[in-house]
């Protein structure tokens, strides 16, 4: 199992691949930087070149995880069988520009043999919180959002744990931009569940996102964190970067060396996480 982190600036998109299967995770993509934007897509074509993209998942729906271009890229080079999100979004432009683009996407497979199935997640939506049934070669835990603490965009984020199944798969955390007091009644509700290989850090590293019960909960190997160089926010901060490094042995971050894609794979007894620069 590889889970690929790619740098995008201020954003977030990822991938995990394991056997003949991925997935992708959230579709920033700068389209104002032309040149990043076509290294991203290069990268992404790369890392699942051999594989078949069974699904796409937006954390959220900020411009920064799910941008209207992104989505449509994603969906037109890849063809998801699925695409996952919050059953509970914030009326924005952005949010009805991406609902645009994915019914334009429905309609155009809508009577053929591979139509395109959404899922609108919802803890207190759902009989059963783990998906086995949309890959052979992954499995999906649901912990977040619930309608108990919708308060801000953050918090409806998807909190989603991808396990790959079989020789070398791992535990990969997905947090969105899920906030400090979320994570406190996911830690109350699901407790060691929550233990993944690999935890994606919340909120581009944010000091609010980064809550210390959730890492040790968590207890990752490796926590990657997105965010962009010299971004006008301080992410990741410092404190944040102080808590996973308690924990965990490595914390990487997109940020670092004038930006870097990360790629996380599984080595005997450890993970290793192998970083690209930006070229």
């Amino acid at each position: 199992m590889n889970v690929l982190t790619i740098y995008v600036g201020q954003g977030a998109l990822a991938a995990a691949q394991h056997l003949d299967e991925a997935v992708i995770i959230d579709s920033f993509m700068p389209v104002s930087d032309e040149e990043l934007t076509s290294k991203i897509q290069s990268q992404l074509n790369t890392f699942t070149q051999g594989s078949r993209v069974v699904g796409f998942m937006l954390t959220g729906f900020d411009d920064d995880h799910a941008h209207p271009d992104g989505v449509d890229f994603i969906l037109s080079s890849y063809q998801p069988d699925w695409i996952m999100y919050p059953r509970y979004y914030h009326d924005t432009d952005n949010a009805a520009s991406v609902f645009d683009v994915i019914k334009k996407h429905e309609s155009r497979r809508e009577n053929t043999n591979h139509p395109l199935k959404r899922l609108s997640v919802r803890l207190d939506k759902l009989d059963q919180r783990v998906f086995r049934y949309l890959a052979t070669s992954f499995e999906f835990e649901l912990f977040s959002p619930h309608i108990e603490d919708m308060d801000n965009s953050n918090n409806c984020s998807l909190v989603l744990k991808i396990t790959g199944l079989g020789t070398r798969g791992f535990s990969y955390l997905v947090t969105g931009d899920t906030e400090t007091e979320r994570w406190d009644t996911i830690n109350r509700l699901f407790g060691g569940a929550l233990k993944s290989d690999i935890m994606a850090a919340p909120h581009h590293g944010s000091k609010s996102g980064c809550n210390p019960e959730t890492v040790v909960l968590v207890s990752p190997n490796s926590v990657l964190i997105s965010a962009g160089v010299d971004n006008q926010y301080g992410h990741p901060h410092s404190e944040a970067i102080a808590v996973y490094q308690r924990v965990a042995q490595h914390v990487f971050s997109t940020n670092s060396d004038g930006g870097q894609s990360l790629l996380t794979r599984r080595r005997t007894g450890d993970f290793e996480t192998i970083a690209m620069a930006q070229e």
